[in-house]
């Protein structure tokens, strides 16, 4: 597994690392907590070091199965969690909106730390801005936690060059996560530039379209109940239709190289910059070997030249959220 180096502070991981939020959360039933424990082990000893997860997905579930699945490796895997939600009086539903309060944060610190059983995490994400709290007070509160020994680097996701600019100013960030993949460019207008000047990685999540550019979803495809497809435009009926031009691509790339659609969008995506590193989620031990042999697929200028070229004349249908999921992204 080759390694890339996130910030300025270099944090190292692998290449690509494993996004978790799928074992727990987010995409139907939970899957069995053995099958994700093994899924995740053999991550490790196929070279993935770079896990993904946040005190949301469950809520504490899947920080829960990291710590146990993660916990005989040590200092040899780096582990990302997020911050930044309230929970219920009722119990860990996150139902009561955002919470970047410099106290909760120092609480939040102390249940993930406890829940994956780690002295320090390696990164820590706000995992969406908080519009009542002050950018500058939540980067001190993590600035006092990392002289505290509790949070070794600082991220952000889904958040504007602006909000990234305030924090960086008073806690150097290492990361940002945000969505990136060939159907959501975005963060190539203002984000990417923003980072490359100021020397912060990126860490795309959804670096395969939810699924998408897999080439396995269709028209007839059926989500399980609680998956979060069933409520996103992206994967209306109509919408797939039309997208399936932009997996037309990849599969046409795919079968020239003797590849997968999903490693032609994953080769993509880490042929943008060396500091990108994409997480990818699965539940499936054959998609995390397919995912990991995305490293080793080399794309030549003129197959990126033409991926460029074919992908801006394709018009993607569909927003990626809900009016109501938008209103908490890009502050």
């Amino acid at each position: 597994m080759k390694t890339r180096k996130l910030g300025s502070n270099n944090l190292e991981v692998s290449a690509l690392g494993l996004g978790c939020m799928g074992m727990s959360f987010g995409y139907g039933p939970a899957a069995d907590k053995n099958d994700m424990i093994k899924l995740i082990r053999s991550a490790v000893e196929q070279g993935v070091t770079f896990f993904d997860t946040a005190e949301v997905y469950g809520p504490y579930d899947n920080e829960e199965l990291l710590g146990e699945a993660l916990a005989p490796f040590g200092d040899k895997v780096v582990i990302a969690t997020k911050f930044g939600f309230k929970y219920g009086a009722n119990g860990p539903t996150p139902t009561d909106g955002l919470d970047s309060r410099p106290e909760h944060i120092k609480e939040a610190v102390e249940g993930s730390l406890k829940r994956l059983k780690l002295e320090a995490i390696d990164l820590y994400y706000q995992h969406r801005l908080d519009p009542n709290v002050p950018i500058e007070e939540m980067a001190g509160a993590i600035k006092d936690l990392i002289q505290a020994g509790k949070i070794r680097n600082f991220g952000m996701c889904e958040v504007g060059a602006d909000a990234i600019r305030k924090a960086h100013a008073v806690q150097p960030v290492t990361a940002i996560q945000s969505e990136y993949s060939l159907w959501w460019r975005e963060p190539e207008q203002t984000i990417l530039p923003t980072l490359e000047e100021l020397g912060i990685g990126f860490v795309p999540f959804s670096p395969l379209g939810k699924g998408f550019l897999t080439g396995k979803i269709s028209t007839e495809t059926a989500f399980e109940k609680g998956d979060i497809r069933n409520t996103l435009p992206r994967f209306s009926q109509e919408a797939i239709e039309n997208n399936q031009k932009m997996v037309d691509l990849v599969s046409r790339i795919a079968t020239s190289k003797d590849a997968t659609p999903a490693q032609i969008a994953l080769a993509w995506v880490l042929a943008q910059k060396p500091w990108i590193v994409p997480i990818p989620g699965t539940t499936k031990l054959h998609r995390l070997k397919e995912n990991i042999g995305a490293v080793n697929v080399e794309l030549s200028d003129s197959e990126l030249k033409e991926i460029e070229e074919t992908a801006s004349k394709i018009q993607i249908q569909g927003d990626r959220y809900t009016a109501t999921q938008q209103k908490t992204v890009n502050r």
